[in-house]
């Protein structure tokens, strides 16, 4: 271990000595060079807390809803240790990610490699450590990951805001929010997410535990059954969403880059997991013990809950939010794309 630390304090004092400007900034923050403004308080996040509300709203999102789904795929006991497994998993992938994009940080920066107008890429730090074969692979895989999720964020808007508004079918709904969506030109990176960041954590707060009180008020519905697995190709799309919740490592460093101090980053995703399962286990384990094999043919949870104020502020919110996880996907998804031109 003592190595490892010298290391890793090596890395840190690189930092501090490649550029004094940036330093002063990464002391005092944002402040340091204006008087506190409101502006600055809402647009300039990036403190440890700030990654950590980054990460944990990141995490989940619609998949909440889905997971009582994945529970009745997989069974009560299956279920909670494959979404254990699966943050303990991501957490160790996160912690190496960071320590990846802090060695290639530093080693850029001792060759006087600005990078105040520019965002690390994950694939960038592959290129930088491993060469160009692994830059093409990690660009692909980040490419695919994010055009998908940007397709299921979209679809996942257009299935909340269905529970609400049934005048438009879902697909009309997609295209609406596709359109809205390009907007996500107007924020420049994850450093400016402070406020939504907050917010969006706050709203996956209320939805999770809404859903958990709602499924034990309600109580099990008559004749509810727990069959638990019984397709093999069940159990593995069960333990595929669950992982889909826990996977999105894809704008990890995008979030690590936005920090003032981006060696403290360690620690936060592991938190920011932690967190999450006290949002995820309760609410899935409480709605598929309410709904039982009911689940097995309404993937979300919403389409079974009694319908309400309280479950139409939760649609509401989910669906704020979920606008909130695509901005931030197209962002990076973006990004990735353009980065492609220079290899044509």
């Amino acid at each position: 271990m003592q190595p490892q630390k010298q290391a890793e304090e090596a890395i840190v004092s690189s930092f501090n000595q490649t550029d004094h400007h940036d330093d002063r900034e990464e002391e005092e923050g944002p402040d340091h060079q204006s008087a506190f403004s409101l502006t600055s308080f809402l647009w300039h996040g990036g403190s440890v807390y700030d990654a950590w509300f980054s990460c944990a709203s990141n995490q989940v999102a619609q998949v909440l809803l889905t997971l009582p789904y994945s529970f009745s795929q997989l069974g009560m006991l299956s279920g909670i240790i494959f979404q254990i497994f699966y943050g303990i998993l991501g957490s160790w992938t996160a912690y190496l990610i960071s320590i990846l994009y802090v060695e290639y940080r530093s080693r850029k920066e001792k060759e006087n490699v600005s990078f105040k107008n520019h965002v690390i890429q994950w694939f960038e730090v592959l290129d930088g450590l491993l060469g160009p074969y692994w830059k093409a692979v990690g660009l692909a895989f980040n490419c695919t990951f994010l055009l998908f999720g940007s397709v299921i964020q979209l679809i996942g808007c257009a299935s909340n805001i269905y529970y609400i508004n049934d005048n438009l079918d879902k697909r009309t709904w997609t295209y609406i929010f596709g359109a809205c969506c390009a907007t996500t030109v107007f924020i420049p990176s994850f450093h400016n997410y402070r406020i939504w960041s907050f917010l969006g954590l706050g709203m996956t707060t209320y939805t999770a535990w809404y859903m958990t009180i709602a499924a034990i008020v309600h109580g099990q519905v008559e004749g509810v059954t727990h069959s638990g697995p019984n397709k093999m190709v069940l159990y593995f799309t069960g333990a595929t969403n669950i992982l889909y919740t826990f996977g999105g490592h894809a704008v990890t460093v995008e979030i690590m880059h936005a920090m003032w101090k981006p060696q403290k980053f360690k620690y936060v995703y592991l938190f920011a997991t932690l967190y999450v399962f006290t949002l995820t286990l309760p609410s899935a384990t409480a709605v598929y013990w309410a709904f039982g094999d009911q689940l097995l043919t309404h993937s979300n949870a919403f389409a079974l809950l009694p319908r309400n104020k309280w479950r139409d502020a939760g649609v509401t919110l989910m669906l704020i939010h979920q606008v909130m996880i695509l901005l931030k996907t197209l962002i990076v998804c973006t990004c990735c794309f353009l980065a492609i031109l220079p290899l044509r």
